[in-house]
């Protein structure tokens, strides 16, 4: 009769849980960003922003990147593991035990013949989870598998960032060599002009010189930009795990600089806890730590098995069947600092958090800054290479006509050449800070790869 009264306080026992729940953090914002407005962008995740490029290769390259990129396969290969630790958790890890069976033949000079023993021995145990021990180890394993899922986003995140960023170097220069190609040819040009006026009488040695080293100057730029082309073809190939072979040949054929679309909106900062996979999931880890608490917590009471055996012998069958209390009593202090480690963990996961959203409120601001400010530097350069071509052309008529000097005509034209070659420069500015601001708002991150662009 007492094994029955005590039911009651067993059931009960079972249904408490140690340990603080998590509730979702906290963090003051703004309600707008520095230089932004007070449009909310919603679930931002959808958005694929790189199509605002208008680039159709750029999109393919996404796509093929979204589906072969090594580290979101690595991050993906991090879910299955949450997910496989996930399955151990709960009851799994409460129910333990085996069948153990064996057979023994035996002999020798002073017994008669050989004999034979059989047996097997089943042994299941049940340990109860008195303290919510293992409840709160399912809740942690459960928040680490949100954040292995989430860390998937990050890694596309993250893809996007380093390839649209290549993709736009590589078309600055490309187009930077074309300047450069042109302003080669231009010059060698001039060169020839002044061998021509040289031969006339109308030219000097010095001028000859003079056009000469203009046109080496030219020449001498290409190999750098050559550089920066093939390093960002090395890199876009790595980034989509193929070789660079097959690709440069696609990339080779040469296309427009990027250029983003009119809007620089990101929201709001509060749309950043939604949209960014990286608060979300360090929002996930807080949420394990929290629950690891409980464990460690748990740990300090006593523990409850159930467990028994069925066995066969020789024929003879047996059984036996109780409970198993296991009481900490020496080993309290390193439990309990066990327990407080968890909780030291579980602040500075909380405190991770809050610095995560700060970088991320952060990061968007400056990046909507950097492309309000883009802009304008695009447009006061147009007209800076408009002015300097107008400045050409009279030069080059002034020259020919003799009342202005080489030296007068060859700075104009190292003046456009500049301007066109800064022009580009800024153009690849706007277009790379807009993707950093794409990325800062977390757009795009949750759209699966497709087999187009």
């Amino acid at each position: 009769m007492i094994r029955y009264a005590l039911l009651p306080a067993v059931l009960a026992l079972c249904a408490c849980t140690v340990g603080p729940d998590h509730e979702p953090p906290i963090q003051p914002l703004a309600a707008t960003f520095a230089e932004g407005d007070a449009q909310p962008v919603g679930d931002a995740a959808l958005q694929s922003w790189w199509r605002s490029y208008d680039d159709a290769l750029l999109s393919e390259l996404v796509q093929a990147g979204l589906r072969q990129n090594l580290d979101i396969r690595t991050a993906l290969s991090r879910v299955a593991e949450a997910q496989a630790a996930a399955r151990a958790t709960g009851l799994p890890a409460q129910v333990s035990g085996g069948l153990t069976a064996d057979t023994i033949r035996a002999g020798g000079e002073e017994i008669s013949g050989t004999t034979n023993t059989s047996g097997a021995i089943f042994a299941p145990a049940l340990m109860l989870d008195l303290f919510g021990g293992e409840r709160r180890s399912r809740e942690a394993a459960l928040a680490d598998l949100q954040a292995a899922e989430l860390g998937v986003g990050t890694a596309r995140l993250a893809l996007l960032s380093a390839l649209v960023s290549n993709y736009i170097d590589l078309r600055y220069y490309q187009n930077a060599l074309a300047i450069s190609r042109e302003t080669v040819a231009t010059r060698r040009d001039t060169l020839s002009l002044v061998q021509s006026q040289r031969e006339a009488g109308a030219a000097t040695a010095l001028d000859e010189a003079q056009a000469q080293a203009a046109l080496d100057e030219a020449q001498a730029t290409l190999p750098g930009l050559e550089q920066g082309y093939y390093a960002a073809t090395y890199a876009i190939a790595t980034l989509l795990a193929q070789p660079a072979q097959g690709l440069e040949a696609r990339l080779q054929r040469g296309a427009a600089q990027p250029r983003p679309g009119s809007s620089a909106s990101a929201g709001v900062p509060a749309d950043l806890l939604r949209n960014r996979p990286d608060l979300r999931a360090a929002e996930a880890e807080l949420a394990a730590a929290t629950a690891r608490i409980g464990v460690s917590e748990a740990q300090l009471y006593p523990s409850l098995r159930l467990g028994g055996t069925v066995s066969t012998f020789e024929g003879v069958n047996s059984w036996s069947y109780g409970p198993q209390l296991s009481i900490p009593v020496l080993n309290q202090g390193v439990l309990r600092a066990n327990r407080d480690a968890a909780v030291a963990q579980a602040q500075q996961a909380e405190l991770g958090w809050r610095g995560a959203v700060l970088g991320a409120v952060e990061e968007v601001q400056a990046a909507q800054s950097d492309v309000l400010r883009d802009r304008r530097a695009v447009a006061g350069y147009r007209r800076s290479v408009a002015s300097f071509e107008r400045a050409v052309a009279l030069s080059r008529t002034t020259y020919e006509g003799g009342t202005t000097t080489l030296l007068d005509y060859l700075e104009v034209q190292r003046s456009l050449a500049a301007a066109r070659l800064t022009l580009a420069s800024s153009v690849r500015d706007l277009a790379a800070s807009w993707a950093r601001l794409q990325v800062a708002a977390g757009k795009g991150w949750s759209l699966p790869p497709t087999s187009g662009g």
